[in-house]
């Protein structure tokens, strides 16, 4: 008698849940293809490449235009926590493919904006209700369900999709507009993100062993623990305040960064490609901080890399030649890739997997209303004053006060305390 059947409460489960070889290495290309043409990459990275094309074709101001982004990040963070809760109780896919679905029609149907603000603003309030669907949130529990010891290398590559999606699509979308105008250039990468978004998804994401997935990390969490004491939490309270000021700063030059770089006398393709540079620095070092976290200790990881991002900020207000434009955004991007990977690692060592999802929506919904701000500040600031620096200035301080925050964080323990 084979004793593994004895001892088995579900044997005929077994083959069901066996796992095989390549299910882990599916299910992470899966994840990295889905926030490579997600929210994230996609609609963030290339709203400033658009921004001055909407302006002239409909005569709206900076800050007009902005306004669709803090609308976008505004339902974004209503959306976050329900969203996040979704993902704790179902499988994942069937929360991915209809945001995908809905986020790549939307983003398509932009090419038919017509003069009317309201019109660009209720699409992009549309891709803000399931953008997170379609970001390293809908993907970060499953493959931190697959992947234990190496958890922190394998967020890494999730948030390495993102990373090249933000290398990618700047440049990819200057040219479309510049050969084809910005209708067409909306209409296309709508397709893209179609395309990426959902085959894989709807044939290799899954749950390893029926969502017995995070079994070791919520094992010392009581069944019965309240949501609220997660977030009432000092770890959470003084995670969310860092990434907040971060994403106020970091999302307020990624949508202003071109045009920032065109009034100093960049062209446009130039000033695309110092956008793309960022994302490149934020894709490599979204892979390097995934191999630093599970080495040392997180907090101590992004705190390092928050104040290299800092400096890049320096570079970006004092800087006028193009070596300094491509320094300060491989240094920013430095600590956007940091940022993306320690948020995720240090909320599944504090709190385990039970109620990750959600956890990681409330930071999310911090995340978004902040980097509602950013764009609209900076726009606003310009068309007041017409300079980004003492705004840029400003946001240099936040970003230190972020790596101080960081820095405070506790040890964390071997299983969730909480």
């Amino acid at each position: 008698m084979d004793t593994r059947a004895v001892l088995s409460p579900h044997p005929s489960r077994l083959k069901q849940n066996e796992v095989r070889p390549g299910d882990r290495a599916l299910v992470l290309a899966t994840a990295c293809c889905g926030v490579f043409a997600g929210f994230g990459s996609v609609f963030v990275f290339t709203f400033g490449v658009f921004l001055k094309p909407l302006s002239a074709t409909f005569g709206w101001s900076r800050a007009q235009v902005s306004l669709g982004f803090t609308v976008a990040a505004l339902t974004v963070a209503v959306c976050s926590p329900f969203i996040g809760r979704l993902f704790d109780r179902y499988p994942a896919r069937r929360i991915i493919l209809p945001c995908v679905a809905v986020y790549g029609i939307g983003f398509s149907s932009l090419s038919l904006l017509t003069p009317h603000l309201s019109h660009f603003l209720g699409i992009l309030a549309l891709l803000g209700v399931v953008g997170n669907g379609t970001t390293q949130l809908g993907y970060a529990r499953v493959v931190s369900a697959w992947f234990d010891e190496s958890r922190g290398r394998a967020l890494a590559a999730v948030m390495a999709g993102s990373g090249a999606g933000s290398m990618v699509f700047p440049p990819l979308a200057q040219a479309l507009i510049s050969a084809y105008g910005w209708r067409a250039a909306y209409g296309i990468l709508g397709g893209i993100i179609l395309l990426l978004g959902i085959p894989l998804a709807a044939v290799f994401l899954h749950e390893p062993a029926s969502r017995a997935s995070g079994a070791a990390d919520t094992a010392a969490q009581p069944t019965k623990s309240h949501i609220w004491r997660s977030l009432r939490s000092f770890p959470f309270l003084c995670l969310t305040a860092g990434l907040l000021l971060f994403s106020v700063a970091t999302n307020g030059l990624n949508a202003h960064l071109p045009p920032l770089l065109t009034d100093r006398g960049f062209s446009p393709e130039h000033a695309a490609a110092v956008l793309s540079i960022l994302g490149f620095a934020t894709l490599a070092s979204k892979l390097t901080t995934g191999y630093l976290l599970d080495r040392f200790f997180a907090a101590r990881v992004a705190t390092s890399l928050f104040a290299v991002c800092a400096g890049g900020f320096l570079f970006i207000v004092y800087g006028r030649m193009t070596g300094t434009a491509y320094a300060g955004a491989l240094l920013i991007g430095a600590g956007m890739g940091a940022e993306s990977d320690a948020v995720p690692y240090l909320l599944t060592r504090y709190f385990g997997l039970r109620r990750f999802s959600e956890l990681y929506g409330y930071t999310w919904s911090a995340y978004a209303c902040a980097g509602a701000l950013g764009p609209l500040i900076m726009g606003a600031m310009f068309d007041h004053t017409g300079s980004y620096r003492l705004t840029l200035l400003t946001f240099f301080v936040m970003i230190l006060v972020a790596a101080m925050l960081f820095g405070a964080l506790p040890k964390y323990q071997k299983e969730p305390a909480i």
